[in-house]
């Protein structure tokens, strides 16, 4: 692969050594073109085209159910990942005494759907980080007869922690536990074949690794626990006629399109299927590793200039999040430095976190050393 030539991909680098894909993506020029072609084409012609662009919104939802090995009717759109959660936690039937068990340094995305369940009688169950990471049977000492739903990210997004989602989904099965995943920090770095991880539903925003713009995601649900959620935000377009518009039959989609109430974001969706358009022909699996090999090596340079990796790297534990353990002030000094010198950075929970993509260089990693020596 020549990584070279794709940084030509990418408008981004020629100002900025961008290493923060963990927040927001730069756009690709491609998605970005395919974004204008849309706003484009409705500017000249109106909706006379909406056919072709029907067609497009179903290529890409097939490409977007490429990632996860699924079957494309199982992918909705949706605006963000907080949609996804919500679509899982207001849909499930509680009962009070129920209770969700998640992580207790989940992002807010994967915290506030649950508790605002608290009303309901609904615990919120959270485990704690042990040794900076978290542990299989640390979930498995909080589920009980009355845990209805287990939510975890796939990463974790200021640790950059791979969850075992096997063992964790397989606990879940074995406690007949609805298991859904937060994957919007490994979706399109990480390898995810539902068809044999045992996971319930997912849900994932495009304006991170998978490269797309903001207010586009994807939501997955397996078709066996499709009745298990009660549908929220029906609209005209979740059911089977949707377009026989002068008929009421108010028969739902048997899939996860029952989600997808009205008009869609169509320009998001045109920018996301560009992007997945590009990762696909790199190769997932291309991605994947390069992505490694770039935090493999930030994590030995970082080393070598004195600072404390805080992010496991374990094979089964690693993922394209590498976290320095600073202090808040120090963190705060170093986003501010790397910035002044054109490099992107950025900070999670008092730490600094660095975030490549496969088109970023060693060249640029070492540019960001000499950055983070100058005040170490």
């Amino acid at each position: 692969m020549d990584w070279t030539a794709l940084r030509a991909e990418f408008p981004v680098t020629r100002r900025w050594a961008y290493f923060d894909h963990a927040a927001v993506a730069p756009l690709s020029a491609r998605a970005r073109q395919a974004m204008q072609a849309w706003t484009d084409d409705l500017a000249e012609h109106g909706y006379l085209r909406e056919p072709q662009w029907l067609q497009r919104i179903e290529a890409v939802r097939a490409s977007a159910a490429k990632l996860l090995h699924a079957d494309p009717l199982d992918v909705a759109f949706i605006k963000n990942t907080s949609e996804g959660i919500g679509i899982v936690a207001e849909g499930l039937r509680w009962q009070p005494g129920d209770n969700a068990v998640t992580a207790q340094e989940e992002y807010p995305a994967n915290i506030y759907p649950w508790l605002n369940l608290q009303e309901r009688g609904v615990e919120v169950r959270f485990v704690p980080t042990r040794d900076r990471r978290l542990w299989v049977e640390d979930f498995q000492a909080r589920i009980d007869a009355r845990t209805r739903v287990v939510s975890i990210s796939q990463v974790e997004y200021a640790s950059g922690f791979r969850n075992d989602l096997d063992a964790l989904g397989a606990l879940c099965r074995q406690h007949g536990v609805f298991f859904f995943v937060d994957a919007i920090q490994g979706l399109g770095v990480l390898p995810l074949d539902v068809r044999q991880t045992p996971v319930d539903a997912l849900a994932a925003d495009g304006h991170k690794w998978l490269l797309g713009p903001e207010g586009l995601g994807v939501f997955w649900i397996r078709r066996e626990a499709l009745d298990q959620l009660h549908p929220v935000g029906v609209g005209w377009n979740s059911v089977v006629r949707a377009r026989d518009f002068s008929r009421l039959d108010f028969t739902l989609k048997p899939h996860a399109g029952r989600w997808e109430s009205g008009s869609l974001n169509v320009a998001g969706i045109a920018g996301l299927g560009a992007s997945l358009d590009l990762l696909h022909e790199i190769g997932l699996d291309r991605v994947h590793d390069r992505i490694i090999e770039l935090t493999d090596y930030c994590c030995e340079r970082v080393t070598q200039a004195g600072f404390e990796v805080y992010s496991s790297r374990q094979p089964a534990e690693r993922s394209g999040i590498v976290s320095l353990a600073t202090s808040e002030t120090a963190s705060r000094e170093l986003v501010a430095r790397c910035r002044a010198r054109n490099i992107i950075v950025n900070r999670r929970a008092g730490r600094l976190r660095i975030s490549p993509h496969c088109y970023n260089s060693r060249e640029e990693i070492d540019r960001l050393v000499e950055v983070l020596s100058e005040s170490s």
